[in-house]
């Protein structure tokens, strides 16, 4: 039998999923800071994961899922403080924001969707067991601010393979209380100007958790103190994930015994970041194409290759999910089919998926696989045909790419709109075939290739089968 297997960071190899609990996976996703609308970038992470999840799940394995919400961060306290409103009144905004874009993209919710602000005493409890195991320690400043002690912990670095000395300084928290420039902050101080409202007691004084302490704490409530896969985008390696597996391993805690990270989508070779100015909010690329399309195009990628994203691209992958879509519309498939007819996935598919969730490879079976049902739809064998088609959706249904999915329909109604949509342009196309099949017949070419020019410009390509014309949108 084959065994799916999934590239580990912290080994650089592909290794057997092996679970701590047979039939079960844990997983855990770093999510997004909430601090601003997000962008096509910032969706990566949970499209890959989802498919992760899907994947699992039709191999039998039952999943939890975490992914957390990051809702108190020093970004969010100057934006807000930028804006003139109250922090966590940005952040609720920026998160419905967030479930929207996910939703738009049929990302499935998580088991789970832990915030950072609603699990505050979890992270003092772990920091207090840091400090008896002596990894941590309060400032001498009387700053209330607390630190991780890397020289503490001897494999510190072993995520990114880094010595301590090859290090910079960690750039959390002012250094002036830190023993080693490279500690990195647990609990951080309130500090003059900050709201109230942005800090929590605890036994140092007055303050906030550090970035990192976040998913350790979370992670450990719902997952227990091993679990199976922690992910996230390759930039989190380091400093975050390294922090997060110190702390929580020299707390006495397993922690994840797979890491996975996804690569970024990239605009002219750069990160896609608020930052850099360079993002695509995912509201306005939906904009022009259907989120569906979106979707398809950030799924054909594997999850570890840069992504550099273009309009042409995209606009590319829309075109090429839309004749998809045209063979099971044929089939009578498409998104309001009443039921679905059983199949096996190909065998293909099954292993590309296996193999590290090998998506680009599972794409092309997907392609080789509408082909082929077309090829027989062509010659009038519309059983085999529709036999492919059922390939065809089973294989949707994994990517989470099915028309059909009531997902599709929640999110605005993009399905029923392009079955209204298509159904008034057939009506509206019948005529106009009827006269052409018309002239046809009485040769009068000049006016059929009229009728066909026409439809062109308008980008209705007309294909002529054994069945009739067919048209599609070009």
């Amino acid at each position: 039998m084959v065994t799916f297997r999934l590239y580990d960071t912290a080994t650089r190899g592909v290794r057997d999923f092996v679970p701590l609990v047979e039939g079960h996976a844990g997983l855990y996703l770093c999510g997004l800071t909430v601090q601003s609308e997000p962008h096509v970038g910032h969706l990566r992470s949970g499209i890959n994961f989802d498919v992760l999840q899907r994947w699992l799940r039709h191999r039998g394995f039952e999943v939890t899922f975490i992914r957390n919400v990051t809702d108190i961060d020093d970004k969010i306290l100057a934006k807000a403080d930028e804006q003139g409103t109250p922090w966590y009144a940005l952040a609720s905004t920026m998160k419905r924001q967030l479930d929207a874009a996910y939703a738009a993209l049929n990302v499935a919710p998580p088991t789970y969707e832990p915030a950072a602000t609603g699990h505050v005493p979890e992270m003092l409890e772990l920091i207090e067991q840091l400090i008896e195991r002596g990894h941590a320690y309060a400032a001498e400043d009387g700053s209330a601010d607390v630190y991780f002690d890397v020289r503490s912990w001897p494999s510190y670095g072993e995520l990114t393979r880094q010595g301590i000395d090859d290090m910079e300084a960690a750039g959390d928290a002012d250094p002036r209380g830190k023993r080693d420039p490279r500690d990195f902050a647990l609990w951080k101080g309130a500090k003059d100007g900050e709201p109230t409202t942005a800090s929590w007691p605890s036994p140092w004084g007055r303050g906030r958790p550090g970035w990192h302490i976040e998913c350790s704490a979370m992670a450990g409530k719902y997952l227990g103190p091993a679990f199976d896969v922690h992910g996230g985008g390759v930039d989190l390696r380091f400093p975050h994930h390294e922090n997060e597996q110190a702390q929580s391993r020299a707390a006495g805690r397993p922690f994840a015994t797979y890491w996975m990270h996804n690569a970024w989508i990239t605009t002219a070779g750069e990160k896609m970041s608020k930052s850099l100015g360079n993002s695509l909010v995912v509201s306005q690329v939906l904009e022009r194409v259907r989120g569906i399309e979106l979707r398809f195009y950030m799924v054909a990628a594997h999850y570890r290759s840069h992504v550099e994203f273009s309009t042409e691209a995209l606009e590319e992958a829309a075109v090429g999910f839309r004749r998809i879509e045209q063979l099971l519309d044929r089939l009578g498939l498409g998104a309001g089919r009443e039921e679905t007819p059983a199949a096996e996935l190909p065998a293909a598919f099954v292993e590309a998926l296996d193999d590290d969730l090998g998506t680009p490879a599972a794409v092309a079976v997907l392609h080789d696989t509408v082909r082929e049902a077309n090829r027989l739809a062509d010659a009038g064998e519309h059983d085999r045909a529709r036999e492919r088609g059922a390939a065809v959706v089973a294989m949707l249904d994994v990517l989470g790419l099915d028309p059909a999915d009531p997902a599709w329909r929640a999110t605005g109604g993009d399905a029923d709109r392009e079955t209204a949509l298509t159904s008034a342009l057939d009506s509206l196309l019948g005529a106009l075939l009827a006269e052409r099949d018309a002239a046809r017949a009485s040769k009068d070419f000049a006016t059929a290739d009229t009728i066909r020019d026409r439809l062109k410009a308008a980008g209705i390509e007309v294909e002529d089968t054994p069945d009739g014309p067919r048209w599609s949108l070009s």
